[in-house]
């Protein structure tokens, strides 16, 4: 599972997210992938972050109190 967004406030900017199983290696656990490319490049994010799929749902939750 893969999904592209356009990254408000940029002209090529978008936020990439997607599911990576062992990304640390075998037996890693597997991980939601956000990155983040100025220049739309998915494969060269500026800015990247893991977070393990145990996380996820506390983490959307806190997004979703931000807005």
């Amino acid at each position: 599972m893969s999904k592209v967004i356009k990254l408000n406030g940029t002209k090529k900017g978008i936020i990439s997210i997607a599911k990576i199983d062992e990304p640390y290696g075998k037996d890693s656990g597997t991980v939601a992938s956000i990155g983040i490319s100025l220049s739309g490049k998915t494969d060269e994010p500026d800015w990247k972050v893991y977070i393990p799929l145990e996380n996820l749902d506390e983490v959307v939750e806190s997004l979703k109190e931000l807005k």
